[in-house]
């Protein structure tokens, strides 16, 4: 399956979780009637009472979870212990997690999560959390760290990074509120009687409620049952296609099954040391962190996972293993020097800056949050090329802000001076000379295909800043576009890829959903896109209008729109983004599909149209490699 089956089948799961959730409050009902009746026999008022209270508590209970889950990803990775990895980091385990990290987003066209180590875990485990890229948080365990090595370390990372591409998160912490609801009863009666033991001395109400209480934690484990057998539904098949996207990221096989082998082989295993944390996140973490098995096991068992890798590996393998790790336990960053992983291979030069590709849709919609080795190698031209001082720059706090103004000021001295003007009216006169210094100086020979990857470097570090200071350097980003009173390709790019990261952090839980609507339903904001595509990307009208109707005929092949830019040319996709988003995702394949067919009709694509063409892709939620593949 591509990107965007994958994200038809998350949408699909997301309505059997609902449906499986409907039967398990019915059959809670169900359990706390029967009480009721065996207790104060056949009242309708008592029955009716008790239904709607139910309902109500379980409902309730859910909806608390979920808004206490509105931070998103980093409220999970918080709830757990985890501790913020830092961008400066020296710790070389820390390190090398963060250098891989970076080479899997850039490779898979996100912005980098923001990452966390859960310092007190020796086991081997991981997991992704959010409810978009813009918000998700990688989170591993020391013991992940300390035993795996780089490529095993890189597998774990990419089968996370499935999660974050393909939808799964989002199903994965909704389905943390969902549960929680079901379990309400349990924990309600569970706290009663902690807080009542000794109650039969303070009377006969109290007994009642003791009673009451007891007879709720019982029932309640008809909704722990429920709870279990509805993650385990629905995790299993996430996570074998989770391992086998890894497999697809990497182009190989051993990085994943070596991390599964330190996992049986090794005593630590997979296992939280907290239980009742380790079962409520249980379905998104990279290894079985509760040891349930049979109906209750939220992943497939190990051995299964390992022989899909390797089909020849046995059991009494891993039993060999386990035995000599008993004596000598493996050390990733050791393991690393030994083998020679300490890094990447020495990677393939960028493309010229001048220089055009041919690109074709098929090519460009398999490519979508699916990176392959050759992705892999682009992304370690790009991290290998980007100098040492720009990434550090990307990594500070104070530096950030500038760095990513700086790459908005124009060549023109005269239109520099009124960007200038305006960011020193709203940020001060001090950051405004700063930006113009990083323009002068560090950013003046960069590689044109390096803009946006270093941007998106520094988005994680640029979302932690508080909102009221977001929300000035917002203005001053479009201050700065709109200083010369038109707007360039690039200045549109990367002014709308911060839009998109910055509102959809600060409010991740509103932003997450699948969408429903078909391209019939939006076919004026698809032809306003494909008419600004065609006429940013063709010399001439006539040539502009052909690659509007190529594109046109790929998603709306019954439509008959005649082609009419707007006539505030890019800026009009402002006004489509919220419709186009809102599409299903095999309708979302036909649209990048359709602008890909535009923008290459010409059989080139040059870099500022292949940089607008992932900026539509990310605006849709559909990242693109930070370098395409050519046809």
């Amino acid at each position: 399956m591509n990107f965007f089956e994958h994200q038809a089948q998350a949408r699909r799961s997301s309505t059997r979780l609902m449906l499986l959730f409907g039967l398990a409050v019915l059959g809670i009902v169900l359990a706390v009637d029967l009480a009721v009746l065996v207790v104060a026999g056949a009242h309708p008022g008592l029955l009716t009472l008790a239904t709607l209270g139910t309902i109500a508590v379980i409902v309730l209970g859910s909806l608390y979870r979920i808004a206490s889950l509105r931070g998103g990803g980093e409220s999970v990775a918080l709830q757990l212990g985890g501790v913020p990895v830092p961008e400066d980091t020296r710790d070389a385990g820390l390190r090398r997690l963060r250098n891989v990290v970076e080479e899997i987003a850039i490779a898979s066209g996100v912005p980098v999560p923001k990452l966390y180590v859960l310092e007190h875990e020796a086991a081997i485990n991981a997991f992704a959390a959010g409810y978009s890229p813009s918000d998700a948080v990688v989170a591993v365990t020391r013991g992940a760290l300390d035993r795996l090595n780089r490529d095993e370390l890189q597998g774990v990372i990419a089968h996370e990074f499935s999660h974050i591409l393909n939808g799964d998160m989002r199903l994965n912490i909704r389905l943390i509120g969902v549960l929680f609801g079901i379990l309400m009863l349990a924990i309600i009666g569970r706290k009663i009687l902690e807080g009542g033991r000794g109650g039969g001395r303070l009377g006969k109400s109290v007994s009642v409620i003791l009673i009451a209480a007891l007879v709720a934690m019982v029932v309640g484990y008809v909704g722990m049952f429920f709870a279990r057998m509805i993650k385990a539904s629905v995790s299993r098949s996430r996570e074998r296609l989770a391992d086998a996207s890894a497999v697809q990221f990497t182009r190989q096989t051993a990085g994943l099954a070596g991390a599964l082998k330190k996992i049986g082989g090794l005593h630590e295993g997979a296992k939280l040391n907290d239980r009742a944390d380790a079962e409520e996140v249980s379905h998104m973490l990279f290894g079985d962190g509760v040891g349930f098995d049979g109906l209750f096991a939220t992943h497939p068992p190990l051995l299964e996972r390992i022989r899909a890798l390797e089909p020849s590996f046995r059991a009494d393998q891993l039993e060999g293993l386990s035995r000599r790790w008993a004596i000598e336990p493996p050390h990733g960053l050791d393991e690393d020097r030994a083998m020679g992983l300490a890094g990447p291979t020495q990677p393939p030069p960028l493309p010229e800056p001048d220089s055009r590709q041919a690109l074709t849709p098929p090519m460009v919609a398999a490519q979508v949050a699916h990176p392959g080795v050759d992705d892999y190698r682009r992304a370690d031209s790009i991290v290998a090329t980007l100098p040492d001082a720009l990434r550090a720059l990307a990594a500070q706090r104070e530096a950030v802000v500038p760095l990513l103004l700086a790459l908005l000021l124009d060549d023109d001295a005269q239109i520099a001076a009124r960007q200038h003007y305006e960011i020193a009216a709203r940020l001060g006169p001090e950051l405004a000379d700063e930006a113009r210094r990083l323009r002068a100086q560090a950013l003046a020979d960069l590689h044109p295909m390096l803009r946006l990857p270093l941007a998106s470097l520094a988005f994680p570090v640029l979302r932690l800043r508080p909102r009221p200071q977001l929300n000035v350097f917002m203005d001053a980003v479009q201050a700065a576009v709109n200083a010369d009173g038109r707007v360039s390709l690039f200045e549109y790019c990367l002014a709308r890829l911060l839009t998109v990261q910055v509102t959809e952090s600060l409010d991740p839980s509103r932003h997450a959903r699948f969408g429903r609507r078909k391209p019939q339903a939006v076919a004026a904001e698809i032809a306003t896109l494909l008419a600004v595509v065609a006429q940013g990307g063709h010399a001439d009208a006539a040539t502009a209008q052909r690659a509007y109707l190529a594109g046109l005929q790929r998603v709306l092949p019954q439509e008959h729109r005649p082609y009419a830019p707007p006539a505030d040319g890019v800026l009009a996709l402002d006004r489509v983004w919220e419709a186009l988003d809102a599409l299903d995702p095999l309708a979302k394949q036909l649209l990048v599909e359709a602008v890909t067919a535009a923008i290459s009709h010409d059989q080139r694509v040059a870099v500022a149209e292949a940089e607008l063409l992932r900026t539509i892709c990310a605006a849709l939620h559909c990242p693109l490699p930070a370098m395409l593949a050519k046809a």
